[in-house]
């Protein structure tokens, strides 16, 4: 999982974070293992998705085509991805929500800065999927 170097008053510890289940986290600190409780579950993450492939041009010659995303209920589907692995602040939709290309779907905590998923097309919000991603 995720691995850690901390000093505190001038001791090391070496923080290995093995697993998270709700509010409970198993880690182990310079090689003693703990079941530690945590005041909040950790924030999802979005799960990386692969973007669909660019539709080739109409002169280049057919090839096999490649899959597609899921279709949602009444239309092709989309799926999104945000471009950085991240701490999920804030969502500003939820399943239902009609969006336009440009709106804020959620706020994300990346490389210490905050950023804004923006949608990449019209459509509606079928669903939100995120899990806690650790490492």
């Amino acid at each position: 999982m995720k691995k850690f170097k901390f000093t505190i008053s001038g001791k090391p510890y070496e923080v290995e974070v093995q697993n998270i289940e709700g509010n409970i986290a198993t880690v182990n600190v310079n090689g003693t293992d703990y079941q530690v409780e945590m005041e909040e579950q950790a924030a999802p993450v979005i799960a990386p998705v692969a973007r669909p492939a660019a539709k080739p041009a109409a002169s280049a010659p057919a090839q096999s085509a490649a899959p597609k995303p899921a279709a949602a209920a009444g239309g092709a589907g989309y799926k999104m991805a945000a471009p950085l692995p991240g701490t999920i602040m804030q969502i500003f939709v939820k399943q239902g929500d009609a969006v336009k290309k440009g709106d804020k779907l959620l706020m994300y905590e990346a490389m210490k800065m905050e950023n804004n998923l923006l949608a990449e097309a019209d459509g509606t919000i079928t669903a939100i999927n995120c899990r806690i991603v650790i490492g």
